[in-house]
């Protein structure tokens, strides 16, 4: 991805107290910065309902597994892509957006396309920590993505222990949990650790562009059976348009090297 630099803040995006959300535009692609030239997100303006970046098309993973969610939770808004996607083209689900900087969701709503709340769709300002360790909300998710940076983008912003046991709390039986682990490389290590303590099975694919790396985190260990899986893949690609056979490929790769 060519560097971009963000253009002139907008008074509207810049609440004190939060770094203020920015836009760029290059070659028909609009990037969200927070004020610093670090991308977090982006949408194709000829296709502002699909999914741009290619590791954010990798958190939608969990769809091998998971066919018909019931609620899917999104820690960390970004340019709104993923909850933009799974409120569409799952309508029988309920989405929630945890998101603490009130610019972001601002600018999503003005120049991402991100809809209002209703009955399906909750976009709520606050902090992702607090979310996962309320008692309410635990038992209560199929599917909880996990994109946490600061205007700095050097590792996400949660990354203890107890946050990953308050995500594995809020995982129904049979829930998946999919994250980006980016930033500095001792990031890496710690944080799948982190997971590891708490998670049934995790495994995570190849990194791609920009040193992202998507982890896939089960309560519950599945028995992988690539066949099916294959299976699921074609079906993905068919109704989501998602590349999702290169994701079985990267799975079964990981079990040839992690077996033993």
């Amino acid at each position: 991805m060519p560097p971009t630099s963000p253009r002139t803040i907008d008074p509207r995006f810049a609440q004190p107290g939060h770094p203020p959300a920015t836009i760029d535009e290059f070659e028909g692609v609009r990037f969200l910065h927070l004020g610093t030239s670090w991308v977090q997100g982006a949408m194709r303006l000829s296709k502002p309902d699909a999914i741009e970046l290619e590791y954010v098309q990798m958190m939608m993973m969990w769809t091998l597994f998971v066919q018909n969610p019931r609620h899917v939770v999104q820690l960390g808004l970004g340019s709104a892509a993923l909850t933009k996607f799974c409120y569409q083209r799952f309508p029988a689900a309920r989405v929630t957006a945890v998101e603490l900087n009130p610019n972001v969701i601002a600018i999503c709503r003005a120049l991402f396309g991100l809809p209002d709340n209703d009955a399906r769709l909750g976009v709520r300002e606050m902090n992702a920590l607090d979310f996962v360790l309320d008692r309410a909300n635990h038992g209560t998710v199929d599917v909880l993505q996990v994109d946490l940076y600061d205007e700095e983008a050097r590792g996400p912003v949660l990354d203890t222990p107890e946050f990953y046991q308050g995500c594995f709390d809020c995982l129904r039986e049979g829930g998946i949990m999919t994250t980006n682990v980016f930033g500095d490389f001792a990031n890496y290590d710690k944080n799948l650790q982190a997971m590891e303590q708490v998670f049934d099975a995790v495994v995570w694919l190849p990194e791609v562009h920009d040193a992202n790396i998507v982890v896939l985190a089960f309560k519950n260990a599945p028995s992988l059976d690539f066949s099916l899986l294959y299976e699921r893949a074609l079906e993905v690609k068919r109704r989501l348009n998602l590349p999702a056979k290169n994701w079985v490929n990267g799975l079964k790769d990981w079990m040839r090297d992690h077996q033993g």
